[in-house]
């Protein structure tokens, strides 16, 4: 018997980097989980549905198939999002709310279309994936770090509202991580070598997030074991967020 033995899953964004992780570990641990991504290419245990967040009748139409496929849903992870770079004046309000639309509305389409579900839980968890952007000051990412400081406080808001309902609402806080998204910033870059090093210097810890080590976090959060955490963020940075080290003496 493991901990999450007889509970369903939907995992957004589930096809590769975080999702990925989050939704083999699940399974891996006696979890049903189905996919929701874009292009849901995953193969068994995990299932996949074509999703958009950005669009209310797919979200609703994949929760439904979800919900008859695995029979009930006891756990949702919002990890589904898309980056930005550049400061305040970088992007224009086009991209403000197709990130927004993404990473902030698309939380709210997908827990709406699930809460009927979860409130028939008696395992109910909904984790968010959020960011260090939301508490820390980062350069060239003023739309990204907007989007996901919203991230943050939905989820406390989250948390109050459905608290006496059964339904346990926390977020994870990566730092930069090694994911799929970061690979194609690294390459773009005129010196990826120089870049990634850059990135991994500025983590107290030398080196970037892994997308199991995130994973590892949102499963604690989903469990059942972890029955009385609720409104909490848990930052899986190296920690970027809390500590301050002199600089490294050659």
């Amino acid at each position: 018997m493991t901990d999450f033995d007889g509970l369903r899953a939907v995992v957004t964004g589930g096809a590769s980097g975080i999702g990925l992780a989050a939704a083999s570990l699940l399974a891996s641990r006696g979890a049903q989980v189905v996919v929701f991504d874009l292009k849901p290419d995953v193969s068994a245990p995990l299932t996949g549905i074509t999703t958009d967040v950005t669009d209310d009748v797919s979200v609703r139409d994949a929760v439904s198939a979800a919900a008859l496929q695995l029979g009930g849903i006891d756990i949702v992870v919002n990890n589904a999002g898309i980056g930005a770079q550049g400061t305040v004046a970088a992007n224009a309000d086009e991209e403000w709310h197709r990130v927004f639309d993404v990473n902030v509305v698309g939380i709210a389409r997908v827990t709406r279309a699930a809460l009927p579900h979860l409130r028939k839980s008696s395992a109910a968890a909904i984790v968010n994936t959020c960011s260090i952007a939301a508490t820390a000051g980062l350069p060239n990412r003023a739309l990204y770090s907007a989007s996901k400081g919203a991230v943050l406080a939905l989820t406390m808001a989250m948390a109050a509202d459905h608290v006496r309902e059964g339904i346990r609402v926390n977020c994870v806080n990566p730092g930069t991580a090694d994911t799929p998204w970061v690979g194609r910033l690294l390459d773009a870059a005129d010196d990826p070598a120089a870049e990634r090093a850059a990135l991994e210097a500025r983590q107290p810890m030398g080196r970037l997030v892994s997308a199991d080590e995130v994973a590892h976090a949102i499963a604690y959060l989903a469990s059942p074991l972890s029955g009385s955490t609720t409104g909490t963020a848990v930052a899986v940075d190296g920690g970027m967020q809390n500590l301050r080290l002199p600089a490294a003496r050659s």
